[in-house]
């Protein structure tokens, strides 16, 4: 009977072959560490910052063995600008480069399926000796279907706590990922560069319960000089609390700094934002103190979906189905029906409700946590554009060069591999500079927010005192100084609170249709509320509210070319808006979702340019509202 330690022969072998034995080029200084004292810094936050931090490459086990062949270092030229060949043969390029990038590999069985790919068969039977390997090694070798469906399988089995020892032992993991992070670790150092791009290392802890999906981000402030101190932490076999007990090690450890972002979490099945702790007892102020250190950010929308809310659970928010369909009716892997009592612990907007719930009830807030976007993207071309978007995997890139696929991408598919995914999103950073220590800052003080793809710029202050006459000054200097910006905390001090509100356009992108603003409280009862009110719009005189609404602002989609115009909605919005039923001892929650007008979504694109007839349930869905959601402003008691 062969040994696991035999086994783990083949996979330490193999990452020879993976990453290499040559020496590890040198990087300046400033380009290995966090980045600080590099450059000059503004006196305040002056511009948002764009980047992914949720990108996968050849190292993740389902990228590679969806097709992908690109690594983190065809990634980083990516992001930065630089022309890549995509996996599939064609040229591609950001109309715009990044600001920064975390390439997040999953952190069980990183490289694996690179490393048993490129193994002798033979020693696969021979050494291995497990069949169900054997069988994935000959899919992924037969063509880039049946290598989907290995992997597919994969999924199934880590969801199934089923994955053969060869992929989820944790010491053969340990052993098989020192030599790639390691590795990934001075890629990113080389490509570090403070004031232009900011190369942050992460990974992703691949936590899947029964196919429910509890994976996080993690990403690291430090350069290579701490974050060496480290392996990436598995996911499959511990629980999230033992990934904060980790990530607090780490910082303890290292003097460096960590946090976590939790996926996009419409595909937990309810378990992303439960009521009670993991295992179903009452939630402690520990357990939520813990959360809230961990996990100041929520990744609100991406490719698989958007988590901001669902028409269920806010029935009275006319803009709330956004991103929804093809993604409520099951988990990740498909193994567990998801029914709408599971919705408010899968989106973001019932989980700050609940957040407040659980304060008042322990005095603590778990979810106390702002929002960003990410792509999620296992091509390792990090793009949210809906004109370049290269699809989930490459099994949708093929499109590109397959006529047939295109047609079947683009709606004959059943499920969720075609339509249904969006090109998007992005993470918006407002901070003094780009550095690495900059940036993870801007996240951990939740100065951040979600785009599902467009680059508007979007700015909330709020305080109690602020007027339209802010705006003839320094308006930004008057918010950090009389009041808090998005993801900041206001004390409240008996009066209603104002929020001085700027949103601009994507300069290369649609205008903006309106601004809202979206309250949560608890009555006095302690039910949840939320509402929603629309700000400050376009063209306010002449589409003045009817009925309470506000009337569409209109469509110049043209179906046939997938152009529209800019002849509706404005190129600018802001507002100094005063909460109107704001009740002396209430404790809510503000944050503000911006609206573009009606534009093609990638599906209409693709159609046009490849020739293709979409489907009559993907063409009532291929023109859309781009938006931006805010990380909220808290008005709490100041105890």
């Amino acid at each position: 009977m062969r040994r696991a330690s035999t086994r783990l022969a083949l996979m330490s072998a193999a990452a020879m072959v993976v990453t290499g034995c040559s020496s590890e080029p040198e990087v300046e200084p400033a380009q290995a560490g966090s980045g600080e004292d590099t450059i000059e810094l503004a006196e305040f936050p002056d511009r948002p910052y764009w980047g992914d931090t949720h990108l996968h490459t050849d190292n993740s086990v389902d990228a590679f063995g969806f097709g992908t062949r690109l690594g983190p270092e065809a990634a980083l030229r990516f992001a930065r600008g630089e022309e890549v060949t995509a996996t599939t043969g064609a040229q591609t390029q950001l109309a715009r480069p990044l600001d920064f990038l975390v390439i997040a590999d999953h952190s069980d069985a990183l490289g694996a399926t690179r490393r048993l790919y490129d193994a002798p068969r033979w020693y696969v039977d021979w050494v291995i000796g497990d069949e169900t390997v054997l069988r994935w090694y000959d899919m992924m070798h037969e063509s880039p279907e049946q290598s989907t469906r290995a992997i597919g399988e994969l999924i199934t089995a880590a969801a199934e706590d089923n994955v053969p020892e060869a992929f989820a032992d944790p010491e053969a993991a340990a052993e098989g990922t020192k030599d790639i992070w390691n590795t990934q670790l001075s890629i990113l150092d080389r490509y570090n560069e403070p004031g232009v791009f900011t190369a942050l290392a992460g990974y992703e802890w691949t936590a899947m319960p029964n196919g429910n999906n509890l994976h996080r981000v993690v990403m690291f402030r430090d350069g290579s000089d701490k974050t060496r101190q480290t392996v990436p932490f598995p996911g499959l076999q511990t629980t999230a609390f033992q990934l904060w007990e980790y990530m607090k090690a780490y910082e303890e450890e290292t003097g460096g700094r960590v946090l976590a972002i939790p996926h996009n979490p419409n595909l937990s099945n309810g378990l992303m934002f439960q009521m009670t702790m993991e295992d179903g007892s009452p939630m402690t102020p520990e357990y939520a103190a813990m959360r809230a250190w961990a996990e100041p950010v929520v990744e609100a929308t991406q490719i698989k979906g958007d988590s901001e809310t669902h028409p269920f659970l806010s029935p009275n928010d006319e803009m709330a189905g956004f991103g929804v369909q093809g993604w409520d009716f099951g988990n990740l892997s498909l193994s567990e029906k998801t029914e709408p009592s599971m919705y408010a612990g899968s989106y973001t907007r019932s989980a700050l409700l609940r957040g407040l719930t659980l304060e008042a009830q322990m005095g603590v807030n778990p979810y106390a946590f702002g929002m960003i976007g990410a792509t999620d993207s296992h091509t390792s071309l990090a793009t949210g554009d809906e004109d370049n978007f290269w699809g989930k995997h490459t099994g949708n890139e093929q499109s590109y060069t397959d006529r047939a696929a295109v047609a079947q991408n683009l709606g004959t598919r059943e499920g969720r591999f075609g339509w249904h995914y969006l090109a998007g999103g992005y993470a918006a950073a407002w901070a003094r500079g780009n550095t690495r220590a900059e940036i993870f800052d801007a996240f951990a003080r939740r100065e951040v927010y979600a785009t599902t793809g467009p680059r508007m710029t979007v700015r909330v202050f709020g305080g109690f005192d602020f007027s339209d006459s802010d705006w003839d000054g320094d308006w930004v200097r008057e918010g950090y100084s009389r009041g808090v910006p998005m993801g900041g905390e206001l004390v409240a001090d008996g009066k209603a609170p104002s929020f001085m509100i700027s949103a601009l356009k994507d300069p290369d992108g649609a205008n903006l249709d309106r601004v809202q603003v979206i309250k949560g409280w608890l009555d006095a009862s302690g039910e949840m509320q939320e509402r929603v009110y629309d700000v400050v719009w376009s063209d306010m005189d002449t589409r003045p509210r009817s009925g309470g609404s506000v009337p569409a602002v209109g469509d110049t989609v043209n179906r046939d070319d997938a152009t529209y115009t800019n002849e509706i909605g404005a190129a600018e919005l802001r507002t100094v808006w005063t909460d109107p039923d704001y009740q002396v001892g209430q404790r809510p929650f503000y944050y503000v979702r911006v609206l573009e007008i009606p534009t093609p979504r990638w599906t209409l694109f693709d159609a046009v340019r490849f020739g293709v007839t979409l489907s009559e349930e993907a063409m009532a869905d291929a023109v859309a509202q781009e938006r931006a959601y805010t990380s909220p402003i808290w008005l709490t008691s100041g105890s």
